[in-house]
Formats: C-alpha cells, structure tokens, sequence
C-alpha cells in the first residue's frame, strides 16, 4: 500500500556515505522533532533525475530554508558509492542536499513507491515523487505519473504547497 498524507513513514536504515565509507542512516533519526523534504528518484545519473529533479531542489533550497524546512534528502535505490559521486557531480552535496541510497529497495518497498521498468534495466526502483515529512509524518505528498517526468515532484511543485 503506497504511503498516504497523515501517516507516518516507517522505521527505515538508509545508506551514506562518512569520512571513513559507508555508514548507516536511521531514517527516524533525521525527521523526529524536525520538518524535512524527501525527494526520491528512479535512478541516480539517469536523465531527468540528473538534470531536472536534483537541480529543482537545489534551486528551491534557500526557499525550504525560509519556510522552516530543516534538511533536504534525496533518496535513490542506489548504493552509498554511487550516490554520493552523484551529490558531487551535481552540486547537490556541495549545496547541502543530504544523500542517501536505499540499496535494496528496502524502504522503497515499505512506502509502496518501488515499480520496474525493465526495458530501461530498472528494477525495483523508486517512483518520482517529494513529500514533506514533519516529526515523521507526511503531511504533503506529489507522485509523479510517469517515471520520466519532473512536474509534481519538483522543487518548486512541492515549495508552492508549502
């Protein structure tokens, strides 16, 4: 069942990479007592992931600053190595963007965001979307319809709800 506005996301451990390699994430961690934007993407360094979704959010950061938001996570079903070459290639890290890989869809799945698309070599991926989650609830939520858009999930969609 796909993660609803008003529940609560689940407990998940998410990957990143610290000054010594990988290193776990307590998802629960980051959001209790704060207001955060999650964005998720099908893939890093895949098209519209790379050169719409990451570059809308690090347009709209200063804009989630201003409206109290606390922090700003991508998450991709990737791992921590590649994520965090992405934040880099993108300016993402370099603009406070937090980084995380969800290698084995793990939390992905939990959400009911995970899809396939096969033909494209993308299994168990996430679906688009951006979600505000406060204290651990998502209070605002855009899905994207097609994998390959940016419209509904993008920095600035999820700004205006704000």
């Amino acid at each position: 069942m796909t993660i609803q506005t008003g529940e609560k996301l689940p407990d998940a451990t998410l990957l990143r990479m610290g000054d010594d390699g990988p290193e776990e994430v307590a998802l629960s961690d980051r959001l209790k007592g704060r207001k955060v934007a999650v964005f998720a993407v099908p893939g890093a360094f895949t098209p519209t992931c790379h050169s719409a979704h990451v570059p809308s959010f690090i347009r709209t950061k200063d804009g989630f600053a201003e409206k109290g938001v606390d922090e700003i996570i991508c998450v991709s079903v990737n791992d921590p190595f590649v994520m965090a070459n992405w934040g880099e290639a993108t300016g993402a890290t370099a603009a406070g963007i937090t980084m995380l890989g969800d290698p084995d869809a793990g939390f992905t799945k939990a959400i009911g965001m995970a899809f396939s698309a096969p033909p494209a070599g993308l299994i168990d991926r996430s679906k688009r979307y951006a979600m505000l989650v406060e204290d651990g609830t998502v209070t605002r939520l855009n899905v994207e319809d097609n994998p390959g858009a940016c419209e509904t999930s993008a920095g600035e969609a999820l700004l205006e709800t704000l």
